[in-house]
């Protein structure tokens, strides 16, 4: 999430109660989280495990809970719980709006675009020319959906990241990050029905010009799918994961959380995808690999009972 104007860490520091080391005279231009920092942008940690990871990403100030050497032109924030000073920034700047209205007054709605009844269309979305949204369909705040997409029934785009800060010494164990980034769907881009789309934690949610998904498929936040893709029925997509152009996932493809497919490749159905793919191959398989492997594998797999019965000399 960009903020709307630079924001100055020493007014940051105060706001969230914070000692602030390093580059004191900095201002911060968004917030993030660790997958999707920039330069300018505010970030936060609180397990060691990825303290230097943070530390030394792109992000230039870093709310944190312990002391540690600052990177030249960085900022520390120190506090004693990083998240809910997190959770604070962002609640301050992108404050829960309540939408009384099945179509917000600040929708800005394209020329020839139709929305049918039963819809929800949530504050500041906006809709470009001759798209088709149908019966029963919600958009949450601050998406964007260009020309031309069709939205079928039932399918909900920019509803909350499943992203939380886990501590189990505490009574309640999960803690919702507040979403705040968006869902940008770009041109000629069909949802079928039943679908649903999360927003980014703090980004952008992406599907591209000319992508086609059929009915029950779920993409998780910060995900970005390319131009020209084939998502099939019941296909799951975790969050960060990039899908690039042309890629097809046929039904029930289940796709791990931050990894990437390249473009053109094709996974059959059920597949399960575990690590990054190469794009422009067939694959096949739990954990997914090449398809005329995997069916090498099936035949072998199919003889081992008459290999079994050739060495026992039966």
């Amino acid at each position: 999430m960009q903020f709307p104007s630079p924001v100055s860490v020493q007014w940051i520091a105060s706001f969230i109660d914070a000692e602030l080391i390093g580059n004191v005279n900095g201002s911060a231009t968004g917030i993030n989280e660790i997958h999707n920092v920039m330069e300018g942008d505010l970030v936060f940690v609180d397990h060691p495990k990825y303290y230097d990871k943070c530390i030394n990403s792109a992000a230039s100030f870093i709310i944190i809970n312990k002391t540690a050497t600052v990177p030249g032109g960085k900022a520390l924030l120190i506090v004693a719980d990083p998240f809910e000073a997190y959770s604070k920034i962002v609640e301050h700047f992108s404050p829960f709006k309540a939408s009384l209205k099945a179509i917000s007054d600040s929708a800005i709605i394209g020329e020839g675009t139709v929305v049918m009844p039963n819809c929800f269309v949530g504050n500041n979305v906006r809709i470009g020319k001759n798209c088709i949204i149908h019966p029963n369909v919600s958009i949450y705040d601050n998406c964007i959906l260009g020309d031309e997409v069709e939205i079928h029934s039932g399918t909900v785009i920019g509803s909350d990241a499943f992203y939380f800060n886990t501590k189990k010494n505490r009574e309640v164990w999960y803690k919702k990050m507040s979403s705040c980034g968006i869902v940008l769907i770009e041109d000629n881009v069909e949802i079928g029905a039943g679908c649903t789309i999360d927003r980014g934690v703090s980004a952008v949610t992406k599907i591209g010009k000319g992508t086609k998904f059929d009915n029950l498929v779920h993409i998780g936040h910060d995900t970005v799918i390319g131009k020209n893709c084939l998502i099939a029925a019941q296909v799951v997509v975790a969050g960060c994961v990039v899908i690039e152009d042309g890629v097809t996932l046929w039904g029930q493809v289940v796709v791990n959380k931050t990894l990437t497919i390249g473009a053109n490749a094709v996974l059959l159905g059920t597949s399960g995808v575990t690590h990054s793919l190469e794009g422009n191959k067939t694959y096949w398989g739990t954990p997914a690999q090449d398809a005329v492997l995997a069916r090498r594998e099936l035949v072998w797999i199919k003889r081992i009972p008459q290999l079994w019965d050739k060495v026992m000399g039966k």
